[in-house]
Formats: structure tokens, C-alpha cells, sequence
């Protein structure tokens, strides 16, 4: 309390008012809301899980099956390959073959997928034709799954 201060003891007296003011409704407002739980510095420090890589492999069977289902050029050039070795495959183990054209290969492969894998399908005339479409070519992965 200096004579002739007076100004500056009021704007310290304000000051510390303010100050006051600020940390109560700093405290009403953290009951109100709650601090987050752990800091985001934290759980961005913390070590991920690694990421699986891809199957380029995989990768290129889906690419193969999008495009058989959509053009009937790619079903035939670039999904029926892989189709007819699959089907190859499970006929082999009950003793059959695909090329043999039998009754029973038939009858096992069911009239869609024997008409995809057998020897004598014609290449598709118009490469632009609309293919199967997926709902088709699921029903063809389910007929090779039941054998």
C-alpha cells in the first residue's frame, strides 16, 4: 500500500479476481466434464499390431474373379483356368477326369460349372460381352466346394 499506486493495486486486486474466477470454473468444468483417460501421446507411442500383409497371390484371384464375373473374354481366358485346375484336382481324388467327358464328371460338376470347364467351350466371340455376373460365379465356387 503505496501512496499514489492506487491504480496499480486495483489492477493487481482485478488480477488476482480473474485468476480466481478462472480456476473455479476450471474446476466446475472438470466435473462437469471428465478428463480423458491416458493421453493421446501415450496411445500414439504405443506399439501397433502389424498389419497382415497381403497375399499377392490371393490378390490376384480376386482381381481374376471381378473381371470373369463382369466380361465373358476375362471368365473365359482368365477365371477358367483356375476354375478347371480346381475342378481337376477334386476329380482327381474319386478317380475321375475332367476331360473324359463321362456321365458321372457331369452329373458331379453340375450343367453351369461343366459348361465353364469343359474341354470343348468356345471362346467368346465379342470381347466386350457382359460376363455371369458374381451371383454366378458364387454359385460356380459353391459347386466346386461340394465336390
Amino acid at each position: 500500500m503505496a501512496p499514489g499506486r492506487h491504480e496499480l493495486e486495483l489492477d493487481v486486486y482485478v488480477l488476482v479476481l480473474g485468476v480466481m474466477a478462472l480456476l473455479s470454473i476450471t474446476s466446475l468444468l472438470r466435473d462437469i466434464v471428465p478428463p480423458e483417460r491416458g493421453s493421446r501421446l501415450a496411445a500414439a507411442l504405443e506399439p501397433r499390431a502389424p498389419e497382415i500383409p497381403a497375399i499377392p497371390e490371393l490378390d490376384r484371384l480376386e482381381r481374376e474373379l471381378n473381371m470373369g464375373a463382369s466380361r465373358d473374354y476375362d471368365l473365359h481366358y482368365r477365371l477358367r483356368p483356375v476354375v478347371r485346375e480346381i475342378a481337376i484336382a477334386r476329380l482327381e481324388r474319386r478317380g475321375l477326369r475332367l476331360d473324359s467327358g463321362s456321365e458321372a464328371v457331369r452329373k458331379l460338376l453340375g450343367d453351369e460349372l461343366w459348361k465353364l470347364v469343359s474341354p470343348d467351350r468356345k471362346p467368346p466371340v465379342d470381347r466386350q460381352a457382359r460376363g455371369p455376373g458374381l451371383a454366378e460365379i458364387r454359385q460356380t465356387v459353391e459347386a466346386l466346394e461340394r465336390l
